[in-house]
């Protein structure tokens, strides 16, 4: 139950896993600020140095758990894991590289944006769920959100080819399979944490970055110096820890404690979170489009919580 009557609002838990949510957010955003801090290396080599310390390190913190969780978890969770860390983490950022590549970050943005209402729609057809017409004013404020940035970014960008859009597309579906099915996994587990269902989702994804470290390293392998590679390697191992372990786990908490249509509104903290980061960044105050729509993201995250508390 969402609603405390006796507290006259959301329940301990549910704001615990709101927090966890919002905190995940703030985590994932700095992701965004990689690029600019090694701007040297490929989107490519970011991406598959990230995930292969993510691997060694969900390994070395899932290490002292991994005999009872192998006998544990039979083939259908291992299988799980692998479609997981394929569809959250390999074939989305290969998805969004391309979508960036071909279209430009503006056009990518803007369909990766539509994320919080692909994950709420889906969610609202689960059981239980808040019925879709408490949910409408949430949506609506969610989409006069990113119409906004979307005004703000196509106002300065050109548009983007057929392909780029495909694949941002392919994004936005990639991103949402996982976090429905993630979710679904979540609360179907038993004797098996949030943080060690995403350690062992690290140490996967790490097995699939072999694969992706062959054309990030060998084949664009690029010409630097031992002062740029440590640099590259603290990098992304501060990503793999801040942004893939605990980010992950703060998400798998929300995961568990939220239901998916109040889930899927979570996601926009990342898109505000970097957003307001990129302002601290490039040392600038937000544009009148940009603050609207950051006010907009975030009464509709206060308007789908409200829209939970009175069921």
């Amino acid at each position: 139950m969402l609603f405390n009557p006796t507290a006259g609002g959301l329940d301990r838990s549910t704001l615990l896993g709101i927090g966890a949510g919002i905190a995940a957010g703030a985590l994932w955003g700095l992701v965004f600020l990689a690029p600019e801090l090694a701007p040297e290396f490929l989107p490519i080599q970011l991406s598959a140095g990230r995930y292969l310390a993510y691997g060694l390190v969900a390994a070395v913190l899932i290490y002292p758990a991994w005999g009872r969780l192998r006998r544990k978890l039979g083939w259908h969770a291992w299988r799980a894991l692998a479609g997981l860390s394929l569809t959250g983490n390999i074939v989305y950022y290969l998805f969004l590289a391309n979508a960036v590549q071909l279209g430009g970050v503006a056009m990518a943005s803007i369909v990766i944006g539509l994320l919080p209402i692909a994950v709420t729609l889906v969610g609202s057809r689960e059981r239980d769920a808040v019925p879709l017409r408490r949910l409408l004013p949430s949506l609506l404020l969610s989409g006069a959100g990113l119409a906004c940035i979307g005004w703000e970014s196509l106002s300065a960008a050109s548009p983007g080819s057929l392909a780029g859009l495909a694949c941002a597309f392919g994004a936005l579906v990639s991103w949402t399979v996982f976090a429905v099915h993630n979710s679904r996994w979540l609360a179907r587990l038993d004797g098996v944490s949030s943080h060690e269902w995403s350690l062992l989702v690290g140490v996967v994804t790490g097995l699939m970055a072999l694969v992706l470290a062959v054309p990030a390293f060998v084949l664009a392998p690029g010409q630097h110096g031992m002062p740029a590679w440590l640099q590259f390697g603290a990098l992304v191992t501060a990503v793999a820890i801040l942004c893939s372990v605990v980010g992950n786990a703060l998400w798998n908490h929300a995961s568990r404690a939220l239901p998916l249509s109040l889930m899927g509104q979570m996601i926009v903290f990342e898109t505000i979170f970097a957003a307001l980061y990129g302002f601290l960044w490039e040392a600038r105050w937000p544009t009148g489009f940009e603050a609207a729509a950051l006010a907009l993201l975030v009464a509709g995250v206060i308007s789908c919580a409200s829209a939970h508390r009175s069921k």
